[in-house]
């Protein structure tokens, strides 16, 4: 049982009616209207822009003896592109004067060691921006880093001056 207002009780059945006999009379009484519903849609859109990023590794040699075998070493360059992006990897001559794509230098102050970069581990395909026989690397993104492997070779038989040597690669994406 249900307890009413000012003590009267009302059962579960008379509730019910009472509910139906009040919707009944909304419908009776002028200008009471049942709901309507309206409805209307609209578009979301988005562009995404094709992008690209890079990471790089330096590439260190180590040790080079003259008289020994050429030196040779690797590092990784990673490329980030926007999935089903097309792009392009290219290198340039480095920043030490007198460099070329066919033919890199690493200076200690005015003397220069002579090395370059490749495609593989063979040495065969100097890695450069496309001109003098150079080769580039290309890809396609998928949204997920996409690593590259690049090849560096110290030729035997240098005789400079002994010390540190370096050199500073511009790698450059195009998409």
């Amino acid at each position: 049982m249900l307890k009413m207002h000012k003590g009267l009780k009302m059962h579960k059945g008379v509730k019910i009616l009472t509910t139906a006999s009040a919707m009944l009379a909304l419908q009776t009484i002028p200008g009471a209207q049942a709901t309507t519903n309206v409805t209307a849609t609209f578009q979301v859109t988005a562009t995404v822009a094709g992008t690209c990023s890079l990471s790089t590794s330096p590439l260190a040699f180590g040790t080079y003896t003259p008289s020994s075998a050429s030196l040779a070493g690797s590092t990784t360059i990673a490329a980030t592109c926007t999935n089903t992006t097309p792009y392009t990897l290219s290198f340039n001559a480095g920043s030490t004067s007198g460099a070329t794509i066919s033919q890199r230098l690493m200076a200690n102050g005015s003397a220069t060691l002579k090395y370059n970069l490749y495609t593989s581990a063979a040495d065969t395909t100097v890695l450069g921006d496309g001109t003098s026989s150079s080769s580039t690397i290309t890809g396609t993104g998928t949204g997920s880093a996409q690593t590259s492997t690049i090849y560096g070779l110290i030729p035997t038989g240098q005789y400079v001056t002994f010390g540190s040597y370096s050199d500073t690669i511009t790698a450059t994406i195009s998409y």
